[in-house]
């Protein structure tokens, strides 16, 4: 059986930097990106896209609706 994967995308304009999806996430994907974005932020970024499992816990707990979870084809729904 194959192993779930994801892919996440992070919208830099809406994030506002919580770091909430950082510590939600067991696989450790999300950090906090260097560069602001234009409110003067710092929001955050897929460090380790490839280790995402697709578990949705930064999604559930953005206030910002700013991720984007997909399920890769072909892995375990």
């Amino acid at each position: 059986m194959a192993q779930k994967r994801g892919k996440i995308a992070v919208d830099r304009e809406l994030c506002k930097g919580c770091l909430l999806c950082v510590r939600a996430c067991p696989v450790k994907v999300l950090e906090q990106d260097g560069a602001p974005n234009g409110s003067g932020s710092y929001p955050v970024r897929a460090a380790s896209a490839e280790a995402c499992i697709a578990c949705g816990n930064c999604y559930e707990v953005c206030p910002d609706v700013c991720l984007t979870l997909y399920l890769i084809e072909g892995t375990e729904a």
